[in-house]
């Protein structure tokens, strides 16, 4: 996992790809939660691909607008991320 002092100097580098992959995943629209997690979550303490998208601001979570549960969601941040990642 990202720690707090280095969030600023590793959002400055690329994106690692896997973690790019997954903010892509969500910038055309939210996707469930629980989907999200089934496609992300390892319990691989070296891949922490999830634990890092949310640690340096790319995604977040969120009540979905039609109440059916959580939803991931890119930020702005996240999609500043991806354009920067694609150019």
């Amino acid at each position: 996992m990202i720690k707090q002092r280095e969030k600023a100097s590793v959002f400055e580098a690329p994106l690692d790809p896997l973690v790019a992959d997954l903010v892509a995943s969500v910038a055309d629209a939210p996707r469930a939660y629980a989907d999200v997690m089934d496609a992300w979550r390892t319990s691989c303490p070296h891949l922490t691909i999830w634990e890092d998208a949310v640690d340096l601001g790319l995604v977040r979570r969120r009540a979905s607008a039609d109440g059916t549960g959580d939803v991931v969601a890119i930020t702005d941040r996240g999609r500043a991320a991806l354009e920067r990642q694609r150019a």
